[in-house]
């Protein structure tokens, strides 16, 4: 790419944190974040933040909450103002916190260990049922309508082990409709598994070779396009899911983003083609998915089957001197993201030209 129209990646602030961040998120529609993590007494932490013309400002903290907080999601209830946080700790309890009332609204546990990964769709995120998608490190996936205490759906290891994988990541996606979503769930053996909550059947798995530590559809509401995962040992692979293959499943291209471990992607929201990857040196990269001519052929038997892009590197940065663990971009300003790193640090970035791609 030539230099004059690569993104250039800046970093506007950085706060130095007395605690480890383990995510952090934009409010939608605002200025504000919000930032979970663990303290040095292994409890959970959460604080809001206002950005301002060259700093964050504090607005809200919340300490010795749970057993230390490790991913957390906004839920929007409906198409009002009505918001609020899902929260997971170590202990494997689910929060949500409400935003209005600024305090705990719910708790439940809902692991045995660990709660992992969260994602939310439903509100005005997407089509369909306002729903919380956990994964935990007992190996199980559960799928939580907050107005019951039990989980409407649990996917659990097939075979009776002693050990089953960890679920390290989870995404829903699909939500087009009322009536369509998916999961997708990543674990630490490498595996990656598609669940179809309409079919209430396995659509499609495959294994990474890799432990999957992030994945994320390009979109979650509009019929699934592309799934992108990170992995260990700095690979991303990006699969095309407009077309099924009975053998061969959906197609997909891997590339190497360095040698460490890549801990997640964020697509941009203006631009579903583009995605950040957070690398475990510290290192943002800011990628883009290209399509092929065309998208599908015929096998020798007349079925179809999937052509995978190409993936191109835009451009990176070491930003952190430890792992990008938590990422997110504006939905508002094209360019603006929000990284937290495990060298307890708290900064807003902005990338340029993304308008270009």
């Amino acid at each position: 790419m030539e230099t004059t129209q690569a993104p250039q990646i800046f970093e506007h602030h950085s706060q130095t944190l007395n605690f480890t961040p383990f995510d952090t998120r934009w409010l939608p529609y605002s200025a504000k974040c919000v930032l979970v993590g663990q303290t040095p007494r292994m409890t959970g932490v959460l604080k809001f933040y206002q950005l301002e013309k060259d700093s964050l400002k504090e607005l809200l903290s919340f300490e010795d909450i749970g057993s230390g907080f490790k991913t957390c999601a906004f839920n929007y209830y409906n198409s009002s103002d009505a918001v609020s946080l899902a929260i997971g700790d170590n202990s494997g309890r689910l929060f949500i916190y409400d935003l209005e009332a600024q305090k705990i609204s719910l708790e439940i546990q809902a692991h045995k260990t660990s709660l992992n990964a969260l994602d939310t769709a439903g509100g005005i995120y997407s089509p369909g049922p306002i729903e919380i998608l956990t994964g935990g490190r007992d190996g199980s996936v559960k799928l939580w309508d907050v107005r019951q205490k039990d989980p409407v759906l649990v996917l659990e290891p097939g075979e009776k082990s002693d050990n089953p994988p960890d679920c390290w990541t989870v995404a829903l996606g699909n939500a087009h409709n009322s009536e369509e979503r998916v999961i997708a769930a990543g674990y630490d053996n490498g595996d990656v598994k598609l669940f179809d909550l309409k079919q209430n059947a396995l659509r499609w798995e495959a294994n990474l070779k890799n432990g999957v530590c992030g994945l994320q559809f390009d979109r979650k509401d509009i019929q699934m396009n592309k799934l992108v995962a990170s992995t260990l040992e700095g690979k991303v692979h990006a699969f095309d899911l407009r077309t099924y293959h009975i053998e061969l499943g959906y197609a997909g291209v891997v590339q190497s983003i360095g040698n460490s471990t890549n801990w997640g992607v964020r697509h941009l929201p203006q631009n579903r083609d583009i995605f950040a990857v957070m690398g475990g040196d510290g290192t943002l990269s800011i990628e883009k998915y290209i399509y092929p001519p065309n998208r599908c052929l015929e096998d020798a038997e007349g079925r179809k089957k999937g052509i995978a892009g190409s993936l191109e590197l835009l451009n990176d940065r070491k930003i952190a001197q430890q792992p990008i663990v938590g990422f997110d971009w504006n939905a508002d300003k094209i360019g603006l993201g929000i990284a937290c790193a495990l060298d307890q640090t708290l900064k807003t970035i902005i990338v340029t030209k993304l308008n270009l791609h």
